[in-house]
């Protein structure tokens, strides 16, 4: 069922947003979903993958990492923070199945980059995998999530519409307590005479109802129906992703906005909260550093004319997060049982922004 997105509803975001207002404006960029629901079995869960770029060549891709409140997982980050790049996919599942998707990722990356696993050089893979806690909606210790789901999203990868909400990884995610998972939005950016699109992927499942405020209201203190939490225990993912050309400094500059774009919508970043943030740019394509010449050229953007990108990524991370709770529905809990996580009421939220 197609859902309307925060937009729809007459909310008045800041910004020129690309075709799709979604992480897929990237060109080449894919996203994919594998969503497991099964209420006789207490599963509501899955992953999502995002595919930077196209080609089955190993190449790398340019990034920064960024960590607000690290109660949570990123696996490969350690050497984008040294190295300033990643190769392959990344992917976003539950707290326990991590280890499933990172199996699943590395299976589908040596058949996807064949050539750069043969021969006689070391190669290894190190993709990304996040995570964050669906065990109020899932069956979580179960560990429903095996490595086929991971491949099974990877092989669904579009570069059309995001779905949001209850999709992928999102399937069991709450946000100020209302139903929320997957979201995504994107700005276009206009410098030194081009235009360039900065777009973001969130999985959000953070915050509590009293936090919770949209474009500068009080939302969360206006509808107060349906409280499930005492205090935060969950986290969120942002994947912010650019074609402009940044350097892996830049770039983890970026990531640090993300956690200005969190903070627009009222979470402090909760002490349980897991606020992990990747941002990467699919500009300058090239070989794996053991390929590349010794010395090599890249265009990047002057540092100093990266606050319009600092904008677009606040302005598309803020509205990423209101798409995914736009997307939800009302959802029988599981721990504890005999509640209903609720979905946000768009009629109402509409109405606050009615002029």
């Amino acid at each position: 069922m197609s859902r309307p997105r925060a937009r729809d509803l007459g909310l008045p975001f800041p910004g020129t947003p690309g075709p799709l207002n979604a992480i897929t404006d990237i060109p080449g960029l894919a996203v994919g979903f594998c969503t497991l629901t099964d209420p006789a079995r207490n599963i509501r869960t899955g992953v999502t993958a995002v595919l930077p770029r196209p080609e089955r060549e190993a190449r790398p891709v340019w990034a920064g990492q960024f960590t607000l409140n690290g109660n949570g997982e990123m696996t490969g980050t350690h050497w984008v923070n040294d190295a300033g790049y990643f190769v392959g996919p990344v992917l976003i599942t539950n707290t326990h199945g991590v280890g499933a998707a990172h199996t699943g990722a590395t299976r589908w990356m040596l058949d996807h980059y064949s050539d750069h696993f043969r021969g006689l050089h070391h190669a290894w893979a190190m993709p990304i995998v996040a995570e964050t806690y669906d065990g109020v909606l899932n069956d979580i210790n179960a560990m429903f999530v095996t490595p086929e789901h991971a491949i099974a999203a990877l092989e669904a990868r579009s570069t059309g519409p995001v779905a949001e909400g209850s999709t992928g990884g999102g399937n069991g995610m709450i946000a100020y307590e209302f139903k929320a998972g997957t979201g995504s939005a994107s700005r276009l950016v206009e410098v030194g005479g081009r235009q360039h699109i900065v777009a973001t992927l969130v999985q959000a499942n953070h915050g509590i109802r009293p936090w919770l405020n949209i474009l500068g209201r009080p939302v969360g203190r206006l509808m107060t129906e349906g409280p499930l939490h005492r205090q935060e225990t969950g986290s969120i993912i942002v994947i912010v992703a650019t074609d402009a050309p940044l350097s892996p400094l830049a770039l983890r500059q970026m990531a640090k906005r993300a956690a200005i774009g969190i903070g627009r919508g009222g979470t402090p970043g909760g002490n349980n909260s897991g606020d992990l943030f990747l941002a990467f740019s699919t500009a300058n394509p090239g070989p794996m550093p053991e390929a590349a010449p010794v010395f090599s050229i890249r265009e990047e953007i002057n540092q100093d004319a990266l606050d319009r990108f600092y904008l677009a990524a606040v302005e598309a991370v803020e509205e990423a997060v209101v798409n995914s709770l736009v997307a939800g529905e009302d959802v029988p809990t599981i721990k504890p049982p005999g509640q209903v996580c609720r979905a946000i009421d768009r009629e109402r939220l509409a109405e606050l922004f009615a002029y």
